[in-house]
Order: C-alpha cells, then sequence, then structure tokens
C-alpha cells in the first residue's frame, strides 16, 4: 500500500498583484511586548498556546500595515490575538454560549473603562484592554467605524456557531455572504484609519464599499484555498470554499482549487477596474482615500505571505510549498484504512 500522503496543487494566485511584499521595521519589538502582555492573561490551555506561537500574528499585522506607526501596529497586534482567542472559546461552542461571549466582548467593547465581572470569562478583559489602548491613538471615525465592523463580524459567528450546530451546508453564493462576515477583514482595515479623519461619506460610498468587499472576498478565497488541507482534516466542511465547491459544483480537490484560483482572478481584476471608478472628494481627502485604498491591496499581499512565512497551516514547510505549490493532503484522523 502507497504510504505517501495524496498532494494537492495550490495555484498562486498573487503573481500579477501590483502591491509588493513589505514588513513593518516595529515587527520585533511590537512582537515581544504583544505576545507577552497576551501570555498574561492565561487564557489558553498549554496545546493552543502552542498554536498560538505557530501562527505568529504579529507578523501578519507587520505584513498588513507596514508603515504603521508602532502604536497603531500595537493595536493591530492586539486585535489580531482577538480574533484568535475569539476563535478559540467560540470555535467549537453552540449558538447559545457563542452568544453569551460575544455579547460579552460586545459589552466591554462599548464600555472599555469599565472593571469586568468578577468570574467572567477571560475574552472580555482581552477585549477591553485593547480597546482602551486602541482608542488612545486612534481618531474618532476610525473608532466608528471598527465597533460598527466589529459588530458584523460578532454577528457572523453567532451564524457560523449556529450553522455548526445545525449541521447546515450553506449554498455557495449564502456561504460567499457569510465568509466575507467571518474572515474579520473589515474591522481589520479600521487599523488603516487609526491616523487619519475617514468621513463617513467616503467609507460608505458605494464605490468605497464595493472595492473593500473585493478585497475581503480576495482574502477568504486565499485562505480558504491555503488552509483547506489543514481544515478538512479537521473534518470542517461547512465553513471553507474548497469543500463548498466540491459539493455543489461535484469537483474533486484539485478542480475545486482551479475554480477558485479562477475566481480570485476574476474578482482581482473588478478591484483594479474599480479603482478608476474611485470619485473625488478634494485633494485633502483624496489623499487619504489613495493610502486607505493602498493599504487595503496590501492587506491581499499581507494575507498570502504570512499563510507560508507562519506555521499556522504548513508547520514548518511554508517556505517549501511556496516554491513547490505542492500540498501534502493531510489524513483525516477518524478515517479507518483497510
Amino acid at each position: 500500500m502507497d504510504a505517501r500522503p495524496k498532494m494537492l496543487y495550490l495555484p498562486d494566485t498573487m503573481v500579477n498583484w501590483p502591491w509588493p511584499r513589505t514588513i513593518n521595521p516595529h515587527y520585533e519589538d511590537v512582537k515581544a511586548e504583544v505576545d507577552a502582555s497576551f501570555r498574561d492573561f492565561k487564557a489558553l490551555s498549554p496545546k493552543s498556546q502552542e498554536a498560538f506561537d505557530k501562527c505568529d500574528f504579529a507578523r501578519l499585522s507587520a505584513l498588513a500595515y507596514p508603515n504603521a506607526p508602532r502604536e497603531h501596529l500595537q493595536s493591530s497586534c492586539d486585535l489580531m490575538n482577538l480574533f484568535f482567542i475569539l476563535e478559540e472559546y467560540t470555535d467549537m461552542e453552540n449558538e447559545a454560549v457563542t452568544r453569551e461571549r460575544v455579547d460579552i466582548v460586545l459589552d466591554a467593547l462599548h464600555n472599555p473603562h469599565k472593571i469586568r465581572p468578577e468570574g467572567e470569562c477571560i475574552i472580555g478583559e482581552i477585549a477591553r484592554q485593547f480597546w482602551a489602548r486602541a482608542t488612545q491613538s486612534a481618531s474618532l471615525p476610525s473608532q466608528r467605524h471598527f465597533l460598527e465592523t466589529f459588530d458584523e463580524y460578532l454577528n457572523s459567528v453567532v451564524v457560523e456557531a449556529l450553522d455548526r450546530e445545525q449541521g447546515r451546508r450553506r449554498s455557495l453564493d449564502d456561504y460567499i455572504k457569510l465568509r466575507c462576515a467571518t474572515v474579520g477583514l473589515k474591522p481589520s482595515l479600521t487599523i488603516l484609519e487609526m491616523g487619519m479623519d475617514l468621513p463617513d461619506e467616503v467609507f460608505r460610498h458605494p464605490v468605497i464599499m464595493d472595492l473593500v468587499n473585493y478585497i475581503t472576498e480576495l482574502i477568504f478565497i486565499d485562505n480558504d484555498m491555503t488552509s483547506y488541507s489543514k481544515e478538512q482534516a479537521a473534518g470542517n466542511e461547512f465553513h471553507n470554499l474548497i469543500s463548498i465547491v466540491m459539493l455543489e459544483l461535484d469537483l474533486d480537490s484539485g478542480s475545486a482549487m482551479a475554480w477558485a484560483a479562477h475566481y480570485h482572478a476574476e474578482v482581482q481584476k473588478r478591484f483594479i477596474d474599480g479603482l478608476a471608478k474611485v470619485p473625488s472628494w478634494g485633494p485633502s481627502v483624496d489623499v487619504l482615500v489613495k493610502e486607505y485604498l493602498n493599504g487595503a491591496a496590501n492587506w491581499v499581499r499581507a494575507s498570502h505571505s504570512w499563510g507560508f512565512e507562519s506555521q499556522r497551516y504548513f508547520s514548518t514547510m511554508g517556505p517549501e510549498i511556496r516554491q513547490t505549490r505542492l500540498v501534502p493532503l493531510l489524513p483525516v484522523p477518524d478515517r479507518k484504512t483497510m
């Protein structure tokens, strides 16, 4: 019997993306500080702490915000850590428990100077400390936009928990809509705004919203392609694009990967073409809009690079897989072989 792992070809979706990889010079210093502070919460089991260390979310932040000042980079690292702890504390829970924990986070974010109740789940204090620090250097528009988009993200986490509880498999269109929320990109983009007063009329303009939606799709497509081997081994058939495409379009994993890469290319074109439709709000605002959209576009490169540079999906094989594009398809642990 051939014991070699089945290999899956991972298409390179970023060959023609104009934004190059770059990293924030404060990365090492901020990583050491933020990681140490996060450990002080003692919120993770040894196994989860090991998984957290392999993720290196500080690297993701440094790639995503290469020009951010130190205080905004720290806020982004704190936010990535909050995303991780929320995933850890809700990923296997039912809707009721997930809603309870989401409500704790919402209350902490809206009351960052209120002492958390004794005995409350630690995610409340983690969220409170993140937002109390972030608001010290974040512009008021960015604060409003963060609370608005993070609320949408948290609600999507509850919806995902209900899907999981009910064993629901979404259609491809419904999955894409939900995944655009659960990927958490829109609240992450508000880090780009922290040093600017981006007017609400810009933030909510249909052209800007479309461009942000394209960036969100690009990131979740790449993320689902990169994470597929790991997620299918964990039995996650309901919240990964490749699995959904395989089931809905009756494709094998390789063909589903090719479909996703083609879809990624189409969305890239929509974004590039959409940049030409951005209206003018006057020279002083247009400079902010350009900086914001360039930062959003850079997020796509950052997320793609981080998938290979961290050990979240490929352990230590990331650099090799980046070259060969061949991913070992991990076996499902409960699968019995004859």
